[in-house]
């Protein structure tokens, strides 16, 4: 029983620290850390101490994995938005996101979540038309949806 209401708390404060992300994004075009570093030890408890879609390890790897392919990106855009200043390049606060999706789904699931937030990103902007985008909010559909797959489908 304690263990059940303990769970949902944590859950409880991941779903808020996601929801004031995902409108801190929206309409400012920022991630705060203030939510962000709760949202990793939170994760980091659920994963240990919980039985999730993926173990401790398989999180570790999956954050590291994120935060090194999310680097790797954000270098990449940074190197072609000098000669062409239209390129935004990716911001820290996204790169954070991404490792800490890799420590909430590990390796497996961050790549279902980053190719579904990508995904419905793409649509936002074709169907809004809009050129920049705000990267958390379709991260975190794109996590939902990459949890549900691991813990039902797969």
């Amino acid at each position: 029983m304690i263990f059940y209401i303990f769970f949902s708390l944590l859950i409880l404060g991941a779903l808020f620290c996601i929801y004031r992300i995902a409108r801190a994004d929206f309409s400012r075009r920022i991630i705060p850390d203030a939510y962000l570093f709760p949202l990793l030890l939170l994760g980091l408890v659920v994963v240990n101490f919980t039985p999730w879609v993926c173990n401790i390890n398989e999180s570790v790897v999956g954050a590291v994995f994120g935060y090194l392919l999310a680097s790797v990106i954000g270098i990449i855009f940074e190197k072609c938005g000098k000669a062409n200043s239209d390129i935004a390049p990716i911001g820290m606060g996204d790169i954070k996101l991404i490792a800490v999706g890799g420590i909430w789904l590990g390796a497996l699931g961050l790549s279902i979540a980053l190719v579904g937030a990508c995904l419905f990103g793409m649509l936002w902007a074709w169907r809004k038309k809009q050129k920049y985008i705000p990267f958390a909010p379709f991260f975190f559909v794109g996590g939902f949806l990459a949890f549900i797959m691991l813990k039902f489908l797969i």
